[in-house]
């Protein structure tokens, strides 16, 4: 007889399960990598070059195909050809290394284009989803200005509010303070970080460990292609598994 008292736990917002990614070369990226991400938790995923992470990252809103597994969001199998996958990626925004912004748009350009041309908001709604999102990523006074006249930590969080704009229900950042100036890389983190108050659920690669053990839910180390490790930031940075530990020793 189940406890009335006990607290039902959500189902997972995204799921992988045992997923495999075999490139044509033969490099076998992914092996049998499972992994549950639960409504407005910040999963960390870090681990050496070449270690699968940012390709997992690509495979949960379908950019990168896998080879075998399943990835669902929302309890929809991502993986079954009648799924809508152009859906689904709309529910799940990507900010990447490079900002990826079109350099013909200004700020507001960029954020309203999703909301235009997928959403078929009109143009005052558009524009008035941009400013909001704009104003909270702290760039106010940057509507006007060309990605050429932004700075590289400016341009990330354009990026972070153009994903912001499809109202997604997760979002992916691979390695998004990695092209950054040293002095550029706070205001990114910090944005993110009130994203993850909000509660927000995020899957973030990245090499900022200072972000892992502050704002992590879980930390998830993978190496040559295998989910190594999974624990609370607390427990993650206190293990003594000799692979992590010889990755930390590299990087910390």
């Amino acid at each position: 007889m189940t406890d009335i008292n006990e607290t039902v736990k959500p189902l997972p917002l995204i799921q992988a399960k045992q997923v495999n990614k075999v490139f044509a070369n033969g490099c076998h990226a992914l092996k049998d990598v499972s992994l549950d991400i639960f409504p407005g938790e910040v999963v960390v995923i870090i681990g050496p070059s070449g270690s699968g992470k940012s390709t997992f990252l690509r495979t949960l809103n379908q950019l990168e195909s896998i080879s075998s597994g399943h990835i669902l969001l929302d309890q929809v199998d991502l993986t079954d050809s009648r799924t809508d996958i152009n859906k689904v990626r709309a529910d799940v925004g990507m900010v990447f290394q490079a900002f990826n912004l079109f350099p013909h748009k200004t700020a507001l350009g960029n954020v309203m284009l999703a909301p235009l041309k997928v959403q078929r908001q009109s143009k005052a709604e558009a524009q008035q989803t941009a400013r909001d999102l704009l104003t909270r990523v702290g760039l106010a006074d940057r509507f006007n200005n060309y990605p050429s006249r932004l700075s590289g930590g400016q341009q990330q969080r354009v990026a972070i509010a153009r994903s912001l704009a499809m109202k997604p229900k997760a979002l992916l950042f691979d390695e998004p303070t990695s092209a950054l100036d040293p002095e550029m890389v706070g205001e990114v983190l910090d944005v993110m970080k009130e994203l993850a108050k909000e509660g927000m659920t995020m899957v973030v690669v990245t090499h900022e460990m200072g972000f892992a053990r502050e704002v992590a839910d879980r930390v998830v180390f993978m190496e040559d292609g295998e989910l190594v490790l999974e624990e609370t930031p607390e427990r993650f940075f206190d293990s003594h598994h000799p692979r992590l530990q010889r990755f930390l020793g590299q990087v910390l």
